[in-house]
């Protein structure tokens, strides 16, 4: 299994959803860095299912770790590793999809690749739990760029079909995010999270579950992190991004939109504000040929809908080769996305900080 990434800072995720523990070792951490641990700890808890009657009644504290790569609260150069107990498991509720693989999951094609070698319990590694080492290591990079002028916050643009102000794509609200990171369901219009909360609610009720979309922006960037083709800056960030299990699109600035528009709509036209050059609008999303050029970086990932729920679903046997149905039971999540936040920004910010370290090398 892949489960490794980065260039400059490189990071490695280990663990099952129901394995004792999940965790992260790290290489290229900053040494004498001392991360805020308390910050670090709040920041796994957005994460953290069954904090609130619109998330996974499994309750998991992410409490962590560290086990190495630290020396007086400072980064000492040696690798960092730390682990989360996985403590709240009911492994025995998924022995059905040992032979009945479950709609949405990645039950079946597990089975194909692993030959009945993996652990399917609670997922095993293709888990969204895996998400938790993710923004460990995440937050960790977002404390360093906070260092350097760089600042990360999202909101839920839409769930179902009920949306949210978006972000000014030139002005973002970076006096917001903090805000925005306190709220259970973090949107811009609190109209829109009454409304959000209650279509969560309605489909938990009717045993089903809803998708939606997290806006995230990387504010603060300074122009030239990144490269053409294969290490640009969307490639960097959609491939640490795709890595959470729900995500299933991403769009940079105008996005799809950009196919309704004509070039004279698209441009974003250049000028110069307090001695530096911007650009008027922001289609490009921050990025022009995978470089940044100074504006911020906005983009937008689609989470699809929980597959895990309680509704009578077709299948099929695998030892039988023949039709099943299946009712999954158990605790989930009626709507992932208010919990895919912090690891939407995790994800921008590691990607950004390796491209980070990149620059100082020249």
């Amino acid at each position: 299994m892949s489960s490794t990434y980065g260039q400059n800072i490189r990071f490695t995720i280990f663990g099952q959803s129901h394995s004792p523990a999940i965790g992260v070792t790290v290489e290229g951490l900053p040494y004498g860095f001392k991360p805020d641990m308390d910050r670090l700890q709040a920041f796994l808890d957005r994460r953290a299912p069954g904090d609130n009657d619109l998330s996974t009644p499994r309750r998991e504290a992410d409490k962590f770790t560290v086990l190495s790569g630290l020396k007086d609260g400072a980064f000492c150069g040696a690798p960092f590793t730390a682990t989360i107990e996985n403590t709240d498991t009911k492994s025995s509720d998924y022995a059905p999809f040992r032979d009945t693989p479950r709609p949405g999951h990645a039950d079946y094609t597990a089975q194909i690749k692993y030959r009945g070698s993996q652990d399917f319990a609670g997922g095993g590694h293709f888990s969204g739990r895996l998400t938790a080492p993710l923004c460990l290591i995440g937050g960790i990079c977002i404390q360093i760029l906070e260092e350097e002028g760089i600042r990360i916050g999202s909101h839920i643009q839409q769930i179902a079909d009920i949306r949210d102000e978006p972000f000014d794509p030139v002005y973002p609200p970076t006096y917001r995010f903090r805000e925005l990171q306190e709220m259970t369901l973090p949107v811009m219009d609190l109209l829109a999270g009454v409304q959000m909360s209650e279509a969560i609610r309605m489909a938990r009720e009717e045993g089903d579950s809803l998708g939606g979309i997290v806006e995230c922006c990387v504010y603060g960037l300074p122009a030239g992190l990144g490269d053409p083709m294969f290490d640009g800056m969307e490639n960097r960030i959609a491939s640490l991004v795709f890595g959470i299990p729900a995500v299933k699109g991403i769009e940079f600035g105008a996005g799809f939109k950009a196919a309704e528009m004509k070039g004279s709509e698209h441009n974003d036209d250049f000028s110069i504000r307090n001695e530096k050059i911007v650009t008027e609008t922001n289609n490009a999303g921050g990025i022009l040929g995978g470089i940044t050029n100074g504006m911020p970086l906005i983009f937008r990932a689609a989470i699809k809908p929980t597959p895990s729920i309680f509704k009578k679903q077709q299948s099929v046997s695998l030892s039988k080769m023949e039709p099943a149905s299946l009712q999954i039971q158990g605790r989930h999540d009626p709507c992932i996305v208010p919990r895919a936040l912090p690891c939407v920004e995790a994800a921008a910010a590691i990607a950004v900080y390796d491209a980070w370290l990149e620059s100082k090398k020249f």
